[in-house]
């Protein structure tokens, strides 16, 4: 079963149809058609199984197998059901509800209790399994409990700071970009994640920024930029200027 992301956050109800064997309505697992009976076989007289003894020169040696004339039931039905054919058991589909968990993580398996196929010679019916694949989501990407989101920004949001609005699953929330952002860095947004599957409480979402450079630039703003360029000069705008300086080292050596 497929879901999308919100809903793996939200947790779902629902109902899905699911084929199985169930004992027949008509007969009730009985094999023989209503109102006829079934009788003993005469040939393993109701045990299902024929025991045979066979004479060595080593002695005498005895073999159990199911007995061909009733197929190991110990009864012989004269007239089968006609709605399972004598089989006992029909194939059919149900409408089953089935509850997912907000926090459940793709390849998830959902057991319900008592949904399977029905047991065979009267037994118990199984469980039936469902199987949780959650998609991949436009926006986020999920690790564990935790959301990623890859946010662009301007250079000029980077460099004076700014506040813009950064999606969640439930909503938009202001984020603070602080002046002389670097690309790359991330942001923690405590509890708008994912809910935890085993414990109360949500994971983080991580905000990780990147710049975008302009591909195309109106006179002025080639105007501006040229005039910040010559301000500038050759200054580079980073956190670790020792690295540059190495840089330079290695060239003029």
């Amino acid at each position: 079963m497929n879901i999308t992301l919100e809903e793996a956050a939200l947790g779902l109800d629902k109902d899905i149809e699911v084929p199985h064997k169930k004992t027949c309505p008509n007969c009730q697992g009985s094999k023989a058609e209503p109102g006829t009976d079934s009788r003993t076989c005469p040939e393993c007289g109701g045990s299902g199984q024929v025991r045979q003894v066979s004479n060595t020169p080593l002695g005498q040696f005895a073999t159990v197998r199911p007995c061909r004339t009733c197929r190991g039931e110990g009864q012989i039905i004269d007239t089968p059901c006609k709605e399972c054919h004598g089989k006992g058991i029909v194939k059919n589909k149900s409408i089953i509800h089935i509850k997912i968990p907000p926090g459940v993580e793709d390849g998830s398996r959902l057991r319900v209790p008592g949904e399977g196929d029905v047991g065979t010679r009267g037994g118990p019916p199984g469980d039936l399994y469902v199987m949780i694949g959650v998609k991949q989501h436009q926006l986020f990407h999920r690790e564990g409990s935790d959301l990623t989101y890859n946010m662009p920004i301007s250079f000029v949001q980077a460099s004076l700071g700014d506040t813009v609005e950064a999606p969640t699953l439930t909503g938009a929330v202001d984020l603070k970009i602080p002046a002389g952002t670097q690309t790359g860095t991330s942001f923690r947004i405590r509890g708008e994640g994912m809910p935890h599957l085993r414990w109360n409480g949500k994971g983080n979402l991580y905000v990780k920024v990147k710049i975008v450079t302009p591909k195309k630039l109106s006179p002025k703003q080639k105007e501006l930029l040229t005039e910040f360029a010559e301000i500038s000069g050759q200054e580079i705008y980073a956190e670790d200027k020792g690295f540059f300086e190495k840089v330079k080292e290695v060239i003029n050596h």
